[in-house]
């Protein structure tokens, strides 16, 4: 689940990221009350089975039950809660379309989770990673390595947003970043998910990355992700 607004005095709207349906939103009656039955089931990073009936303007709740309480793992660890909701936002924002199928974006957003709570990464990396490859399914992939104006094989030492990543000495603006080449390497390791590599980067690659990847989504997005500066970084 990716989102809950308080409606009335004891219902709530819930936006939720389906494997079938894309994004859905809702009505849970009731769910408030501390009578309720399913409302506990119904947080954010609840990843739950949901079945609806069909509304006239919003479906309504009418069964859930509980798959993974990602929640409850993350809410102890403020570095892995802050990168937990900017997937959250990051998956809302990257599926505009009320149910449209997004199955890639679905599992990407349910293994990046799974990756939170497991602990075995960086949660900075982990999110920087889930980042990339998000853009990179919504059709928005950025260039690490061949140049992303004349395709010209890397490395490349010039880094600009607007243009989708890595430039060549011939096609570099002004305006471009000039990132270390291990923060490309990291970069690159973060879209491929080679975390051999992503986890061995230096604080100076990861800080620069994540920079960039900042900069980049919130070029595609046309505006910034609100949780992304509360977001910790080790």
């Amino acid at each position: 689940m990716l989102r809950a607004q308080k409606l009335g005095e004891a219902d709530r709207i819930v936006t939720l990221l389906t494997r079938d349906h894309g994004r859905v939103r809702a009505v849970a009656k009731g769910v408030r009350r501390t009578s309720s039955r399913i409302g506990a089931r119904l947080e954010p990073f609840g990843h739950v089975d949901v079945q609806f009936y069909e509304g006239r303007s919003l479906d309504g709740v009418t069964q859930v039950e509980t798959i993974s309480s990602y929640g409850a793992q993350l809410v102890h660890d403020y570095a892995r809660y802050t990168a937990g909701q900017a997937m959250l936002e990051t998956a809302e924002r990257l599926t505009p379309e009320e149910r449209e199928p997004s199955v890639q974006q679905y599992l990407l957003l349910v293994g990046g989770l799974r990756a939170l709570v497991a602990g075995e990464h960086d949660s900075g990396l982990v999110l920087d990673s889930y980042l990339v490859r998000s853009l990179s399914v919504a059709g928005w992939a950025p260039s690490f390595d061949a140049c992303a104006r004349c395709g010209l094989p890397g490395p490349h030492r010039s880094f600009h947003v607007s243009a989708g990543g890595a430039l060549c000495n011939d096609d570099r603006v002004p305006g471009s970043a000039s990132p270390a080449p291990e923060t490309f390497l990291l970069l690159g390791a973060l879209l491929a998910g080679d975390w051999a590599v992503a986890d061995t980067a230096d604080l100076r690659a990861r800080r620069e990355a994540s920079g960039l990847v900042a900069a980049y989504l919130s070029w595609q997005l046309e505006r910034g992700l609100r949780s992304l500066p509360l977001v910790e970084r080790s």
